[in-house]
């Protein structure tokens, strides 16, 4: 007897999700919109988006067989954290909360892995492939459709009890599985919140995103030199940014997770941008074992906190500090790395003439 949804979604929460939908691998209405998008140029240097997209568009290429996606949500702000205080501190580094506890990636995986299990179990014979964020998977688009929610004018899952606070992961199953009766319909009227406070106007249209204006792009995916253009607009964010969901109304009484695996670690909530910046490769590394930050290297860190703190208040001996490191820095053998530490030393001189 096939499970239905109830009964898995029972199994989801047990692992630690708080809903799950099923749905059917027809993608057709998202596809217009992805391919213009692309051909747009707003995805950057990200060229692994348009290497896999017949994959990306139609699940039963990349898992043979596939006729249904089973779509699992999970909370993922930790408790106590002040994102805007930080933001409004110069002097400490912003970390996008997602990032500043073990790696979403494998503790995700590993959940659906088990969800999969117990599913084979109840209904052997038929295969499972679990995904979170590491296959050409529209992940959005499929649990939208599974009725996990709406997709919010900043591009983002919205629920309207979880706000966007969370991730999402899929089991990529031949078990022609029941699907979720749900039409979850957009809540976001009138407001464009998410638009107004983007620092570097990335959210160009409704539900339209320019990558290459997004400070998460711009920290995490694009490799090279920063447009000079948009270095002050990206305050202290050095390593994503969180601002269209800090700013969102469904994200006012967002719950927060009950995951360990989220806590934050080695205080990333609110470090010190000097303190970072002082770290060398080894320590960088050790920092950022286990965790969803080792997506940059160490050219990009150091580039990252350069260019905050060239966007940076320092005083007194803090100021010195800043001289100081950033000009130890002048000696990088990055080039990159280079061009953002003469930018900060630049910023920092003009502030105190």
């Amino acid at each position: 007897m096939f499970p239905d949804h109830q009964q898995i979604e029972s199994w989801a929460v047990e692992l630690g999700f708080q809903q799950t939908g099923i749905t059917d691998v027809d993608l057709s209405q998202h596809e217009p919109f992805v391919r213009e998008w692309l051909a747009a140029g707003f995805a950057g240097e990200m060229g692994y988006l348009e290497r896999n997209l017949e994959k990306r568009l139609h699940p039963e290429l990349l898992e043979p067989e596939t006729c249904r996606v089973i779509s699992a949500r999970m909370d993922y702000l930790p408790e106590g954290v002040q994102p805007i205080e930080v933001l409004e501190d110069s002097t400490r580094a912003y970390i996008s909360r997602y990032a500043t506890g073990r790696d979403y990636h494998k503790v995700l995986r590993r959940r659906l892995a088990k969800l999969a299990r117990k599913i084979d179990e109840a209904l052997s014979g038929y295969s499972y492939r679990a995904f979170t964020d590491s296959a050409p998977v529209l992940e959005k688009a499929l649990g939208a459709k599974a009725g996990l929610g709406w997709m919010g004018k900043h591009t983002l899952l919205m629920n309207q009890e979880a706000g966007s606070w969370f991730f999402v992961g899929e089991i990529y199953t031949n078990a022609p599985l029941s699907v979720t009766d749900t039409t979850v319909e957009d809540a976001c009227g009138k407001c464009t919140a998410c638009m107004t406070v983007c620092p570097t106007d990335a959210i160009v249209a409704p539900g339209r995103l320019d990558a290459r204006r997004c400070i998460s792009y711009l920290t995490i995916e694009h490799k090279g030199v920063i447009p000079e253009e948009l270095r002050s607009l990206m305050g202290n964010r050095i390593y994503g940014c969180d601002d269209c969901q800090l700013f969102c109304p469904w994200n006012r009484e967002a719950p927060t997770t009950a995951q360990s695996d989220f806590e934050v670690r080695h205080g990333l909530d609110s470090a010190a941008l000097l303190d970072l910046f002082e770290l060398t490769e080894d320590e960088f590394l050790a920092m950022t074992e286990g965790s969803a930050m080792r997506r940059i290297n160490y050219t990009q860190w150091q580039r990252n906190l350069a260019t905050a703190i060239g966007n940076g208040t320092f005083e007194g001996a803090d100021r010195d500090r800043a001289r100081h490191l950033l000009a130890l820095k002048l000696m990088s053998e990055e080039s990159v790395i280079v061009e953002h530490v003469r930018w900060a030393i630049a910023r920092i001189e003009d502030t105190h003439d």
